[in-house]
C-alpha cells in the first residue's frame, strides 16, 4: 500500500475525510445529480432518498430505500413549524444528510419539495435532483422495487425559515406594477397564460407574468435542459440577473421549476417563490386585476381616452397624450375627438423608409415623442393605424397605443366631438429645444400652454430593427421565422421558413383583435413557435403592421417587419 493510500485509509478510519467522499463529487452539477452517482451512493449512511411522487406511483416503482414524500398527501398550506419539523423528521432528515429528491422525471414535485427544504432551513448545498428522475434511472436499467421504505426519524431542527426564498401577496402586487425592476416568472401553461383554462373565477394571468412553462426547462429524456439553453430561453424573454425574480403558478408548485432552475442552474442571485400564486391573488377581496393579453395597455378603449386625453386633465398637467388621428382630411373634417392631430396614414407610408423627414414632419404638426401617442383610425386595428403604430415604435416615441372603438361608440356613449381643425402652438413647449422627456425636463407649467398643442423637435432616436429592409441583417436569439401575413403568401419568399398567418384571421369584425385563447389557437395550428425571431411581411407594409401589433399584444419579445 502506498503512503499516500495509507494516509487516506488512516483519516477515514479516524473519522476525518468520509470514504464515500470521492463519490461524492464526481456525478454532481450543481444541485442536479447524475443516476450514475445515485447508484454509486444507494445505500450510503449520509445519503437520504426522498421520492415526490404520488402515493400510487411510489407503490407501483421506485427506487430501493426511497421514502416516498407526497406533496399532496400531507397538503399544500403551511402549517405550524413545529409539525412541520416532526414531518420533514419523518423523512429521515437530519443535519449532514445529503437529500437526493426525485419524481418521475420533467415533472414539478421533485422540486417543489427541495424548495419547502430550502424554506425551512435546510442548507442548499445539501439538496439534490435526481436528474431526469425515476424515468432516467429505468432507462439506465436500473432496478426499482415495490418494497415501501419506513424510514428511522431523523433529527433535523427548524431553526429559521428562509423568507429571501419566499415570497407574498403585497410584494408581488407591487413588483407586477414594476417591471423593469422585476420579472413574474409564470411556469403555466399557455392554455392558463391566455385564459382558455379557467379553473378560478377568472381566466389569465397575473399582470406583466412572463410565461415560461414548467416544461420548457427539460429536455424530452426528462433532464434539466443546460445552463446555456435555459439562459437562452430567458434572455429571449427579457429575464435579467439583476432583476428581483419572482416565480409562481396557480398554487405554487409548477413554480417550483423555475425557481430550481433560475436559483440552481443559472444561478442567479434574486428569486424568490410566490407560493400563494393565482389563488392568492384571485382571491385577494380587491379584486385584483387579471390579464389575458401580454400588453393590454396597446389598446386604448373610449373611458381610458374620455378621460387621460380630455382637456382636464391637460389642464391641470396630468395628460401626457398626443393623439393621432390618421384618417383623411376630408374624414377627419367631419368630425374628430377634441385635440387630435390629423396626420394621414399615407404620411407615414410614404416616408416609411425617411425617418428623418417623417420626425421633421410630426414636431411641428405637435407630436410629442415623450407622451403616449394613441393612433386613431375610426375603426379599431386596421392596416393604417397598425402602420403608424409600426412607425412610430421605429421612431423610438416613449409608448404608442391604438383606439380601439370607432367614432361612432364614442358619439353614441356621449362624448364631444369637434369639427374645427386642431391648433398647434407655433412656438415649441417651454423651455424646448426638443422634447422634456429627452432634456429631462418637466412638461409646460402655464395654463395657456396646457390648453393648446406646442410644436416639438421630435428627436432622431431610432430603434434598432422594428422595420427591417433585408431579412438577413437581423440575428435573434433563435432562428427566424417569416410570417406571412396578408391574404396571400407573396410570390417572393425569404429563405427560411415562412408560415401564412393573414391579418383578417387575427381580428373581430369591429377591429378589435380577437380574444388572447383565440388568437394563440390560430398561432399554434400556423406554426408560429413560442421561441424565434418572428418577421412578418407582405405586399401591403399595412398588413404585416397589424401582424406585429398582435404578437406585440400576445408578448412575443422578437418581432420585427419585413418591408419588401
Amino acid at each position: 500500500m502506498s503512503q499516500a493510500l495509507k494516509s487516506y485509509f488512516f483519516l477515514a478510519i479516524a473519522g476525518c475525510l468520509p470514504l464515500a467522499q470521492p463519490l461524492m463529487a464526481a456525478g454532481i452539477k450543481g444541485n442536479l445529480v447524475g443516476v450514475q452517482w445515485l447508484e454509486k451512493n444507494l445505500n450510503s449512511a449520509d445519503v437520504v432518498i426522498l421520492d415526490a411522487s404520488s402515493a400510487q406511483n411510489y407503490a407501483a416503482n421506485h427506487i430501493p430505500g426511497a421514502v416516498n414524500v407526497d406533496l399532496f398527501t400531507y397538503g399544500l398550506p403551511d402549517t405550524a413549524l413545529s409539525d412541520m419539523e416532526k414531518r420533514i423528521q419523518s423523512w429521515g432528515v437530519s443535519p449532514g444528510k445529503t437529500i437526493v429528491m426525485y419524481d418521475q422525471g420533467g415533472s414539478m414535485m421533485a422540486t417543489r419539495i427541495q424548495f419547502s427544504l430550502l424554506y425551512y432551513g435546510y442548507p442548499a448545498e445539501n439538496l439534490l435532483i435526481l436528474d431526469g428522475g425515476l424515468t432516467k434511472w429505468r432507462q439506465a436499467g436500473l432496478p426499482v422495487t415495490k418494497e415501501a421504505t419506513a424510514a428511522k426519524a431523523g433529527s433535523f431542527k427548524i431553526k429559521k425559515v428562509d423568507d429571501d426564498v419566499k415570497a407574498n401577496l403585497p410584494e408581488v402586487v407591487a413588483a407586477s406594477g414594476d417591471p423593469a425592476n422585476n420579472a413574474l416568472v409564470e411556469a403555466l401553461g399557455t392554455d392558463w397564460h391566455f385564459g382558455q383554462t379557467a379553473p378560478f373565477d377568472r381566466g389569465g394571468h397575473i399582470p406583466n407574468g412572463i410565461l415560461l412553462s414548467a416544461d420548457d426547462f427539460y429536455n424530452p429524456d426528462k433532464t434539466f435542459k443546460s445552463a446555456e439553453e435555459i439562459g437562452k430561453m430567458v434572455a429571449y424573454l427579457g429575464i435579467k440577473p439583476e432583476q428581483q425574480i419572482y416565480t409562481y403558478c396557480g398554487g405554487g408548485v409548477a413554480a417550483s421549476v423555475p425557481f430550481f432552475a433560475l436559483k440552481f442552474v443559472l444561478h442567479y442571485p434574486n428569486v424568490k417563490l410566490f407560493q400563494g400564486s393565482e389563488l392568492e391573488w384571485l382571491s385577494d377581496e380587491r379584486g385584483l386585476p387579471y390579464w389575458t393579453y401580454d400588453a393590454p395597455s396597446l389598446m386604448r378603449q373610449t373611458n381610458w381616452m374620455q378621460f387621460w386625453a380630455g382637456q382636464m386633465p391637460r389642464m391641470i398637467g396630468l395628460a401626457h397624450v398626443s393623439i393621432v388621428d390618421v384618417r383623411p382630411p376630408d374624414e377627419f373634417s367631419q368630425g374628430h375627438l377634441p385635440l387630435a392631430l390629423n396626420i394621414p396614414a399615407d404620411v407615414f407610408r410614404d416616408n416609411l423608409g425617411k425617418l428623418e423627414k417623417l420626425a421633421k414632419i410630426l414636431g411641428p404638426a405637435g407630436v410629442s415623442a415623450c407622451d403616449e401617442a394613441v393612433v386613431i383610425s375610426g375603426a379599431g386595428l386596421t392596416k393604417e393605424s397598425a402602420l403608424v403604430f409600426l412607425a412610430l415604435e421605429k421612431l423610438g416615441q416613449k409608448k404608442v397605443s391604438v383606439f380601439m372603438d370607432s367614432m361612432d361608440k364614442w358619439v353614441q356613449l356621449g362624448h364631444q366631438v369637434t369639427k374645427a381643425p386642431t391648433v398647434v402652438s407655433a412656438e415649441k413647449a417651454e423651455g424646448a429645444a426638443a422634447c422634456p422627456c429627452q432634456l429631462d425636463q418637466p412638461h409646460p407649467t402655464s395654463m395657456q400652454a396646457r390648453l393648446t398643442i406646442p410644436a416639438t423637435t421630435y428627436p432622431t432616436n431610432f430603434r434598432k430593427d422594428v422595420i427591417i429592409a433585408d431579412a438577413k441583417s437581423t440575428e435573434g436569439v433563435y432562428p427566424k421565422v417569416f410570417i406571412a401575413s396578408g391574404k396571400d403568401v407573396p410570390a417572393k419568399a425569404p429563405d427560411g421558413k415562412v408560415v401564412h398567418v393573414p391579418y383578417t384571421e387575427l381580428l373581430n369584425a369591429d377591429g378589435t383583435p380577437k380574444a388572447a385563447k383565440d388568437i394563440w389557437t390560430i398561432l399554434t395550428k400556423a406554426g408560429v413557435p413560442r421561441y424565434a425571431e418572428l418577421v412578418c411581411y407582405s405586399d401591403e407594409p399595412g398588413e404585416a403592421a397589424v401582424n406585429y401589433f398582435i404578437l406585440k399584444l400576445m408578448g412575443y419579445p422578437d418581432i420585427k417587419v419585413l418591408v419588401i
